[in-house]
């Protein structure tokens, strides 16, 4: 069973995280513990809430550079919903605050000309060379987005008020905007392909 090292940030509904990353596969570890985290094989970054508020935790325990060097290192690494944001430059939710800045791209809100928070399901369309993502329906709680993948990365695009950023890959690094924990078979198959306790061919 893989061994996964969850970060625990105060800002994410970690139960369900779990739940969702045992029923794939993994042995989950939850840690605040940089020195423990920083000797992680696979790390995952959950998150629900805002922006600043998720930088802020990560500062305040160290976890901020954990994450640059797991992810310089090139070991598998996950993040989830506000996870996904926290990687970028800045965000419109908290104006000022830096991100982590691993995604050179700012965070904007959904237009008002639709649903905000976006709840519920949506169909997302993979780029043509996303090797983990695939075609389906995944579960989405968001107000903010990208609108367009960054240069050098792969993934997967949504529709709400326009075409948005559902996930990013690239080499050992899976960003989701959208809960796989929460999207039922699809989701599922996806955290095992992360993990590598599916074939990534099925």
């Amino acid at each position: 069973m893989t061994s996964l090292h969850v970060l625990r940030t105060g800002v994410a509904n970690l139960a369900s995280v779990r739940a969702g990353l045992t029923r794939a596969g993994a042995e989950v570890i939850v840690t605040d513990d940089p020195a423990e985290a920083a000797e992680a094989t696979h790390l995952m970054l959950p998150g629900v809430g805002a922006f600043g508020a998720g930088m802020a935790a990560l500062r305040a325990t160290g976890l901020d550079q954990v994450i640059l060097d797991h992810v310089d290192a090139g070991k598998p690494f996950l993040a989830i919903c506000l996870g996904l944001q926290l990687l970028c430059r800045s965000s419109d939710e908290t104006p000022g605050v830096e991100g982590l800045g691993l995604l050179d791209a700012h965070v904007g809100r959904f237009p008002d000309t639709v649903r905000v928070p976006q709840f519920g399901w949506n169909r997302i369309r993979p780029t043509a060379h996303a090797t983990l993502l695939q075609p389906g329906h995944a579960y989405f709680a968001n107000s903010y987005r990208l609108t367009r993948i960054p240069p050098g990365w792969e993934g997967a695009m949504g529709e709400h008020g326009g075409p948005f950023v559902a996930a990013l890959e690239r080499d050992r690094v899976l960003a989701c905007q959208f809960h796989p924990e929460l999207s039922s078979d699809w989701g599922q198959a996806l955290l095992r392909r992360w993990l590598g306790t599916e074939d990534t061919r099925c």
